[in-house]
């Protein structure tokens, strides 16, 4: 996104995704050097995090135009030997994590001048298809999907639009492993219709459009970036 002029301030959970953050951050201001980079350390599920988020963004940048919900974890599990810890972590992280930005950021929203922004939270095919692995996960991403419909009704008045995407298979760290198999990877490449895995960089284009008031009349959408795979999934 930095490439479209905006401000960045970004959530850091742990001592790896802080190194990633630096990282990113360092390419960013070098390319882009009109741009700033901001971080945010500290656990998602904390609610003092997200309003954290909302006050060292305001410090910052004096206002906050666009949410990205998208801190998300997918332990891979059978259901019927699945720790109550891997539902209970991935439910916190996944769902209660999203839920606790977008409201402490919604309320920023509301109060600036001019008021509303752009709240985009990452959502997942997995939302519409179930998942053999992935019962404790699947539910909270159908979750996040209702959670930006139902702001959407909500937020709608103070000009706030809340969108959710849903990506299909991506190559990222979440599914590295599961990816790894080849026959998997090969069976899930041959049911989506443009015939390859997607990459993160498949993601950044549809979170511009909705981030930027080329969407300015969408609200409540759930926009698939799948590659097609839905589709031929039915």
């Amino acid at each position: 996104m930095p490439e479209y002029g905006p401000n960045l301030q970004q959530n850091n959970g742990d001592h790896e995704t802080k190194a990633e953050f630096l990282s990113l951050k360092q390419e960013i201001e070098v390319v882009y050097t009109y741009s700033r980079v901001v971080g945010i350390p500290g656990d998602i599920v904390d609610p003092e995090t997200a309003h954290q988020i909302v006050e060292i963004g305001v410090e910052a940048f004096g206002r906050i135009d666009v949410l990205v919900s998208n801190a998300g974890i997918c332990p891979f599990a059978e259901f019927l030997t699945l720790p109550y810890e891997t539902w209970e972590r991935t439910r916190q992280v996944n769902m209660d994590g999203s839920f606790l930005v977008v409201q402490a950021v919604s309320n920023q929203m509301k109060k600036q001048v001019p008021q509303g922004g752009s709240i985009i939270a990452m959502s997942s095919i997995s939302a519409l298809v179930g998942g053999e692995f992935q019962c404790h996960y699947t539910p909270t991403k159908a979750a996040i999907l209702s959670l930006m419909q139902s702001c959407a009704i909500a937020l709608g008045k103070y000009n706030i639009r809340c969108n959710a995407i849903l990506p299909g298979t991506i190559a990222t760290d979440i599914n590295k492993e599961d990816l790894a198999d080849i026959e998997k990877r090969e069976y899930m490449i041959k049911r989506t219709a443009l015939g390859r895995i997607g990459l993160p960089d498949d993601i950044a284009g549809p979170m511009v459009f909705l981030a930027s008031d080329l969407a300015k009349y969408v609200t409540g959408a759930q926009l698939l970036v799948d590659g097609g795979l839905f589709v031929n999934l039915q």
